[in-house]
């Protein structure tokens, strides 16, 4: 494609632009600049796209898009913008064709519950016989093949290749969430969303937006970018909840409330909690339906509106929404059953705020027919914030503690772990215990189980590896958790 066609595919007007080529990818890490690409000098938080410029060109580059004009020599065909960020995102879908106006798109933004409700909705969908795809924290699915994610929303050349392929295998719906950092950094330009979920706002990402202020506006950025003929579906029991409805109405967006009060559009009476999952009465738009789901808690209730909500308003009719839901499958590493004997049960969740931490102890706790023990830790090089209120949650709602390493990183876990306790109030110290080593921990807290306990696993959910001192290594909690409960039977 020729670059000055490709800049206009992408709907960007360069304040300057010099020279012509032909290009045939979209690129903005140096290290792949090659005759055809084009760099884009994006502007990242640890990095400036700016000072690889010389190596993009050294590369073979055709051409390359950028914030200045300053070290691009003139010969090279180039395009000055606002901001690459936007561009990037643009330009990437724009030379795969726009493969993403050809799919209609549903965003779940949020601290909590994005994976849960992308893969209830997910699962909706292909029940009513929508060929979806799916991109999200646990992994990717295009339809043409399903692979492990390394960010909750990938880059916008990854987004847009994955648009591609989703085209291409014939799927019409593209279910996502959408994470902060990629509101912050326009990974989603290009993408125009149908409906957008709002689950909630708790402490997390501190360490990266700096203020909660920030947080909140970069969440924000998913509603006010909607627009006409789109549906915000939002979570009216957050505080948040108003300011994220007047960004989709101020889009022109129109807004469904969920929740479990009287003033929502789509809400529920909860008629049963219990081991068998939930029991409750939707009513939506008039509509009612009682809905059973084998998930666990108050908190998937909420999970569970927000997905029918959503679905509901891309014509899937309430019956096929709840008999889909009856028979969802577990999402991985979210309150995952691990198999082992009948007299006590493990879980393993990917709680990692102190929010989620107690979303899930209060929904085991109301299940349990013995102690509640619960096995967490806290991430290196990330918010330290959540730490010590994670400790003070798990100290008021379990009954055994044992606080061990996450993904330390860079950090000390022995550090990390002090955060935590600290946060432990005092009446509660006698009930916890420190061990740094993760599995040695799960090890710990599996033994303790007695007959009608509940032993909680927190904090890594699906991922299978730890990173530690710049090492990732091998490492599941469900893997570790089976392994475990295994040899205590067999040496019974």
């Amino acid at each position: 494609m020729q670059f000055d066609k490709l800049l206009t595919s992408a709907g960007l007007n360069p304040t300057s632009i010099s020279g012509g080529a032909d290009v045939d990818a979209v690129v903005y890490d140096s290290r792949k600049a090659a005759p055809g690409t084009c760099f884009v000098a994006v502007c990242g938080s640890s990095f400036d796209g700016h000072d690889f410029i010389a190596n993009a060109i050294e590369g073979g580059c055709s051409a390359i898009v950028a914030q200045k004009s300053a070290g691009i020599p003139e010969d090279t065909p180039h395009a000055i913008v606002d901001d690459t960020h936007l561009a990037l995102g643009l330009l990437a879908q724009a030379i795969q064709g726009n493969p993403a106006q050809q799919l209609v798109k549903v965003g779940i933004t949020g601290t909590n519950g994005k994976t849960t409700i992308a893969h209830l909705i997910y699962s909706i969908l292909e029940s009513a016989g929508r060929k979806s795809a799916l991109l999200g924290t646990v992994g990717y699915n295009t339809g043409a093949r399903a692979v492990e994610s390394n960010a909750t929303t990938p880059d916008p050349v990854t987004l847009a290749e994955a648009t591609r392929e989703m085209v291409d295998a014939g799927r019409t719906h593209l279910v996502m969430e959408v994470s902060s950092h990629a509101l912050d950094q326009d990974r989603t330009a290009g993408l125009d969303f149908r409906v957008a979920v709002f689950t909630n706002i708790t402490g997390d990402h501190i360490d990266y937006h700096k203020t909660i202020e920030n947080y909140v506006a970069a969440k924000r950025r998913l509603f006010e970018s909607l627009g006409q003929g789109a549906l915000a579906v939002i979570n009216r029991e957050d505080p948040y909840a108003d300011e994220m409805a007047r960004g989709a109405v101020s889009s022109g967006a129109a807004v469904c409330y969920y929740g479990l009060s009287d003033e929502c559009d789509c809400g529920a009476r909860i008629e049963r909690l219990d081991d068998d999952g939930v029991h409750i009465h939707v009513s939506l738009d008039g509509e009612e339906i009682e809905i059973h789901s084998p998930m666990i808690g108050k908190h998937n209730v909420l999970n569970a509106l927000a997905a029918i909500a959503a679905c509901r308003a891309l014509g899937v009719e309430l019956e096929v929404i709840g008999a889909a839901l009856a028979s969802s499958p577990v999402v991985p590493g979210r309150l995952e059953p691990v198999s082992g004997p009948s007299d006590y049960r493990v879980f393993v969740d990917y709680a990692h705020t102190d929010d989620a931490l107690t979303n899930v102890l209060e929904a085991l706790n109301k299940i349990k027919r013995g102690r509640l023990i619960v096995v967490f830790g806290c991430g290196g090089d990330r918010d330290r914030t959540k730490r010590p209120r994670m400790g003070s949650v798990a100290g008021k709602l379990a009954d055994r503690v044992v606080v061990t390493s996450d993904n330390p990183r860079s950090e000390e876990p022995q550090s990390i772990i002090d955060e935590v306790l600290g946060g432990v109030a005092a009446e509660d110290t006698d009930r916890c215990e420190a061990c740094v080593d993760r599995r040695e921990a799960i090890e710990m807290a599996i033994g303790q189980a007695q007959v009608g306990d509940i032993v909680l696993i927190a904090g890594k959910g699906h991922e299978t590896y730890q990173e530690i001192s710049g090492r990732r290594i091998d490492f599941s909690d469900v893997q570790t958790a089976s392994e475990i409960i295994r040899n205590r039977e067999e040496s019974k």
